[in-house]
């Protein structure tokens, strides 16, 4: 029995893991790049799943404005340790956002990607956007400039963007049913007026699948973004993802929603729930056999800095960037070693993986009941998202694989909040623990490089079997040893006609 590695890279060499993405049926066909795309995404940390534990990116807030009104969205409120859209802790003008990014720049090489998302609209905000752009366009050309919208002004803007070099853009589509869409947005502001109801809806997904051609006729690769809406859109972005996929969109995004009520949105104050990490995975699955489906976002801050998921923005007040000194580029030369070194590093992973893409299984006595064993869930703390090299009490996410006979692949990420209190010993934290035991729904296996005795006891006792003998080895390489164990002792029993498991 052979385990395969399921998974090809953009450069040809098969791996697994998060840089892989999700792979299965038609997706196969679908993570099949080209070598001139693979060059465009390669350090885009959005658009390519390997990218982000190597590439930063930037978000400047110039945008206040926004032309449509969103059930999920107000954008006053603000914290400092929370990752959502819309989230700004300043507004800037183009000449402080310019500023800032040199700043970063030089701060962080990795630095390749600059975005504006917000807090508003970027195209209800034409002016500050482009004199951002174009400012950037001269002074970091390096650099990849992106825009997230919402859609509604897109097609206005498209000439302007593709004379940017702006090669990446993500739209918003949660419905292509205006229907739904009254359900999802109370208004639009087009043409000088306020509509409301179906009426808005229609323009607003008019527009946004104008757009949406418009760009791919430019060669613009195109991210779509969905925000997952239980009762309201979750069964139909399955359609959504079929139309944007036809028109030629790149990658699809579906996001679970956020509705806290302190957030004071309409859906957090009127109760609507978010989808659970089990109802989102199942969502992502089907819509994975269609197209490219990305499953390392962190739903940013518009003013986000640095590697997703390690926010640094708090590190750049315009303070801090107004009193320090640059040498501009010295800095650009910097950044484009780091990406040559990053790129070189990469290149020998994926040659030395490509030479051990099979893993074999010790001989069972039944052979005949690993083909009809079932696929087994296995959580991971992870820093660097390689290693099993994270105390599971440090960990703010955790990355799910699944594992079968049929290989191993990167199944999504579930958020967190962290357990213990202190850098050296785990404290009773009984709330946060049950939240995130609610968050590893379906996984049997929690891997860690660390674990304290009560998380250890509680998680056991939920079904979920902690286990930190695998501590600072290769994802692919635990995860295929702790299937190979639960095969080994029977605790993959085959499953029954009716899906159950039988014993």
């Amino acid at each position: 029995m052979e385990l395969k590695v399921i998974g090809q890279n953009p450069i040809g060499a098969t791996r697994v893991g998060p840089d892989s993405g999700p792979c299965r049926g038609s997706q196969d066909r679908a993570n099949s790049l080209s070598e001139h795309i693979h060059r465009r995404i390669q350090d885009h940390p959005c658009y390519s799943e390997e990218a982000h534990h190597h590439f930063a990116r930037m978000h400047v807030a110039v945008a206040p404005a926004c032309n449509i009104q969103c059930h999920y969205c107000n954008r006053k409120y603000d914290c400092a340790n929370e990752s959502r859209p819309g989230v700004v802790s300043a507004l800037l003008t183009p000449e402080q956002a310019v500023k800032k990014t040199l700043v970063v720049g030089a701060a962080i090489p990795q630095l390749s990607v600059l975005g504006i998302a917000g807090p508003g609209d970027p195209l209800a905000n034409p002016e500050r956007t482009f004199a951002t752009f174009r400012e950037l366009a001269r002074k970091a050309p390096d650099l990849k400039l992106c825009v997230s919208t919402n859609g509604l002004a897109l097609s206005q803007h498209v000439d302007e963007l593709v004379k940017y070099n702006i090669g990446h853009v993500t739209i918003t589509i949660n419905c292509v049913d205006p229907n739904i869409g009254a359900k999802i947005y109370p208004w639009i502001f087009w043409n000088n007026r306020r509509i409301r109801g179906r009426k808005a809806a229609e323009i607003l997904i008019e527009q946004q699948q104008r757009g949406l051609e418009m760009l791919v006729e430019r060669g613009v690769l195109v991210k779509i973004n969905s925000v997952m809406i239980p009762g309201v859109n979750d069964e139909h972005l399955k359609e959504v993802n079929r139309i944007v996929k036809q028109k030629g969109a790149f990658l699809h995004n579906i996001m679970p929603l956020i509705a806290r009520p302190e957030h004071g949105t309409f859906y957090g104050i009127m109760g609507q729930r978010e989808p659970s990490a089990e109802e989102l995975r199942a969502l992502q699955e089907t819509c994975a056999g269609d197209m490219r489906v990305m499953r390392h976002c962190h739903q940013c801050r518009s003013d986000a800095v640095g590697l997703l998921g390690q926010d640094r923005s708090a590190e750049f007040d315009m303070n801090t960037v107004d009193s320090l000194k640059v040498d501009y580029e010295a800095a650009a030369a910097r950044r484009a070693a780091v990406r040559v070194a990053i790129r070189q590093e990469l290149e020998k992973q994926h040659a030395a993986k490509s030479n051990s893409t099979l893993v074999s299984f010790t001989p069972l006595r039944h052979p005949g009941a690993v083909a009809t064993a079932r696929p087994l869930l296995v959580a991971i703390a992870s820093k660097s998202g390689r290693l099993i090299d994270e105390h599971f009490g440090h960990a703010r996410e955790f990355l799910v694989y699944e594992v079968s006979a049929a290989g191993v692949h990167f199944f999504g990420r579930r958020a967190a909040d962290r357990y213990c209190a202190g850098l050296d010993s785990c404290g009773e934290t009984e709330t946060v623990l049950g939240k995130t035991i609610r968050a590893l729904q379906g996984c049997e296996v929690l891997l860690c490089a660390k674990i304290g005795i009560e998380p250890w006891e509680k998680l056991e006792s939920a079904g979920i079997q902690p286990n930190s003998e695998h501590a600072l080895e290769p994802i692919e390489d635990a995860v295929t040893a702790v299937y190979q164990e639960w095969l080994a002792s029977g605790r993959l029993a085959p499953l029954s006609a009716s899906g159950q498991t039988r014993v």
